[in-house]
């Protein structure tokens, strides 16, 4: 019996029993990093749908464009910070990297989010 692919957030857990359940629809993301994972391991699988149900209304675009050529390889995502703001905010930094057209990029970014009727929802960020 083959072991189940690990999932692509870094958690050392099979991608069934971590983002999966999320990007899958199964259950919300307990938390903003779970949030912030969920959707880092949804880039990497070119799920438009999910990363649009999880960016709040207020500052969601109309579309991705994910398969705007070249695509990225997603290559790796470090969670730098988790903080709980208060009840319904918090901020999560990270840092993922990919390669674009055999060029290596790195993302570093602060995030905002914001809980509302029980879901956590991405809200904005500042690169750094």
């Amino acid at each position: 019996m083959s072991a189940s692919p690990t999932c692509p957030c870094g958690r050392l857990r099979a991608y069934a029993d971590c983002c999966g359940r999320h990007v899958g629809g199964e259950t919300p993301a307990p938390d903003a990093e779970s949030l912030m994972r969920s959707r880092y391991t949804a880039y990497t699988l070119g799920d438009e749908p999910y990363l649009l149900a999880t960016w709040h209304p207020s500052t969601r675009p109309g579309a991705l464009q994910l398969d705007a050529e070249p695509q990225p390889k997603w290559l790796g995502l470090q969670v730098k910070t988790h903080r709980q703001i208060d009840e319904s905010h918090a901020e999560v930094e990270f840092v993922a990297r990919c390669k674009i057209g055999g060029r290596a990029h790195r993302l570093h970014e602060t995030s905002r989010f914001v809980r509302e009727d029980g879901r956590w929802y991405y809200l904005d960020g500042d690169l750094r």
